[in-house]
């Protein structure tokens, strides 16, 4: 993967995460049961409508711009590939693979440090606006070039696996949800309960799991768009 074009969908993704986009990182965003026996299965919002969640969006945006090569004018290819790319923003924050009974955390009130929130808001924001403040002069641009600085040096030897999608297939949502629903068991919802305060004990380990999949979900769409458009 040329190093430029990482740069740019990491640039995209992490903005993705810091702006919220209807249907995206709000309250009515995505949603699962953590622990499913398989994704698919559960592949529904909240009127029972099949293949309405994140991991659906994924597949049909990525199907709509695959017609690209057939020079197909059913799709708007522009709104595709700023959906997909969302989308795979949505499905690497762990909160958006949560328990559908707390909507993905937007129930759970919580205080982040002083500030009242609710825990889904501290995954798509609070923890990093508070390491843009004490790591990156709050400058989204040092924040991208860390994690790009990661994944060419303490995380190279886990592209590849990244980077591949089993099958043949273009893009593996389920895989990334699976990998997001035992991230918000682990470490989202852990020690987290109604009214917790969270602190930097909380903060400091949350962290490098936010940064992880963030370098995941660039590295992942820039391969997704090169299979897209080889």
């Amino acid at each position: 993967m040329e190093l430029h074009k990482l740069h740019v969908i990491l640039a995209m993704v992490s903005v993705l995460f810091l702006i919220p986009v209807v249907h995206g990182w709000g309250a009515d965003g995505h949603y699962s049961v953590c622990k499913i026996a398989q994704y698919n299965r559960d592949c529904k919002d909240e009127n029972g409508v099949a293949d309405r969640c994140v991991a659906g969006a994924i597949n049909n945006y990525t199907n709509q711009l695959l017609s690209y090569e057939k020079g197909s004018e059913t799709y708007n290819l522009t709104e595709a590939l700023l959906f997909l790319s969302h989308f795979f923003g949505d499905i690497h924050q762990p909160l958006h693979v949560g328990f559908t009974s707390d909507r993905g955390g937007n129930t759970i009130d919580v205080h982040w440090y002083t500030r009242k929130t609710v825990l889904h808001h501290v995954w798509d924001a609070n923890i990093i606006e508070t390491a843009e403040k004490r790591y990156d002069d709050s400058n989204v641009d040092e924040l991208v070039d860390a994690l790009q600085k990661n994944i060419t040096t303490g995380w190279a030897d886990q592209v590849d696996s990244w980077e591949s999608c089993s099958g043949n297939n273009t893009a593996c949502p389920d895989v990334y949800a699976t990998e997001g629903i035992k991230a918000a068991c682990a470490w989202a919802y852990k020690g987290v309960s109604e009214d917790s305060t969270l602190e930097d004990d909380y903060f400091l380990t949350r962290y490098p799991i936010v940064q992880l999949r963030l370098a995941q979900g660039g590295v992942r769409l820039a391969a997704t768009l090169n299979r897209i458009f080889k």
